[in-house]
């Protein structure tokens, strides 16, 4: 999972920085859209509304939506969360929003949230389609 509060530190590694390749690089992502998801992750945190904001891209076990459910649980404040879990090689896509959360988004914006990521998606812009999930659940959440 990534958030705009989340650092991954590396330790035992009896290797030199040169040889160190961290794993977040072996995923769907460049360096360049990473920094930019990063970037997106802390805006949202920033200005939306006090929620907080985590994105999840790997597999997700069946049923996809309780697999994503599961993950949000695992949040440290999962009533002020949102998680945005992305399964690329399953082709599925989860918004999931904790009881305080969903006061700020409901149903209806998450929905029209999922239509512009699989857009995105859809043209092979996966960094673009989290960015602009981001985006738009923030200004959601920042406008009630």
């Amino acid at each position: 999972m990534a958030s705009g509060n989340q650092v991954v530190i590396v330790e035992g590694v009896d290797k030199s920085p040169e040889e160190v390749q961290p794993a977040v690089l072996e995923g769907p992502f460049d360096t360049r859209e990473l920094l930019h998801i990063d970037e997106a992750l802390s805006v949202a945190e920033r200005d939306g509304g006090g929620l907080h904001y985590s994105v999840y891209v790997g597999p997700l076990h069946d049923p996809v939506r309780g697999a994503a459910e599961s993950l949000h649980d695992k949040l440290a404040d999962p009533d002020r969360s949102i998680l945005i879990a992305v399964s690329p090689e399953q082709r599925q896509l989860e918004i999931v929003t904790g009881k305080l959360a969903q006061e700020k988004i409901p149903d209806r914006s998450a929905a029209l949230v999922v239509f512009s990521m699989e857009a995105a998606f859809g043209a092979g812009q996966l960094a673009g389609g989290i960015i602009t999930g981001l985006r738009m659940l923030a200004e959601t959440a920042a406008s009630r």
